[in-house]
């Protein structure tokens, strides 16, 4: 039968891939950053992310069980876009607000991973599974909130400086593709809808 704990064995699984996939990507993060305090911040979340993988065996024997890793679809596809996004930008003043935009899409999966599995690990009755488990989640809501911080004091600025200081970029139109849908020409009637 599938029941909560089945599930939760699962999902622990999935981070515990997901963990040890970001101990690899996250040394990349911070050679592609300019910004030496987001390199800095992202090369102690890599420690942090290290004892996260340390802290999930413990949370495995906790429940009997050996640690094993599920491959982790999620981050798997999300740390293909941050190769993607550093690929882009690399160069680019713009660089910095788009690693801290992939780190934080992790960090948002990660949170809400983690608090999932908190509450599971507390309703089984596993104090010691469950006071692990909100370890990680606080480093995890700590490296979002240090990410935040970066983006406004610095990063996300000097990214609109590029766009408005010499023509680059997104001012002359020239949308990526992957990002978003560019405004509407003005002028321009949008289409109708098929549908009636």
């Amino acid at each position: 039968m599938k029941t909560l704990k089945v599930l939760f064995l699962d999902e622990l699984a999935d981070m515990y891939d997901a963990e040890r996939r970001i101990v690899k990507a996250l040394p990349k993060m911070a050679k592609a950053a300019t910004c030496e305090k987001l390199k800095q911040a992202i090369l102690t979340h890599l420690k942090e992310t290290e004892g996260h993988v340390t802290k999930l065996k413990q949370v495995f024997q906790s429940f009997d069980e050996k640690a094993k890793g599920k491959t982790c679809e999620a981050t798997v596809g999300l740390l293909k876009e941050g190769d993607e996004i550093a690929a882009d930008f690399k160069g680019s003043p713009a660089i910095n607000a788009a690693l801290i935009s992939a780190a934080q899409k992790v960090e948002h999966y990660e949170m809400a991973s983690y608090g999932c599995l908190h509450e599971w690990a507390g309703l089984l009755g596993n104090e010691e599974a469950a006071g692990l488990l909100q370890e990680i989640l606080e480093e995890e809501k700590a490296a979002n909130e240090t990410l935040t911080g970066l983006a406004r004091a610095s990063s996300n600025a000097e990214a609109l400086d590029e766009s408005n200081g010499n023509g680059a970029g997104e001012a002359n139109g020239s949308g990526h593709p992957r990002r978003g849908v560019r405004p509407i020409a003005s002028g321009r009637v949008p289409e109708r809808s098929l549908s009636r």
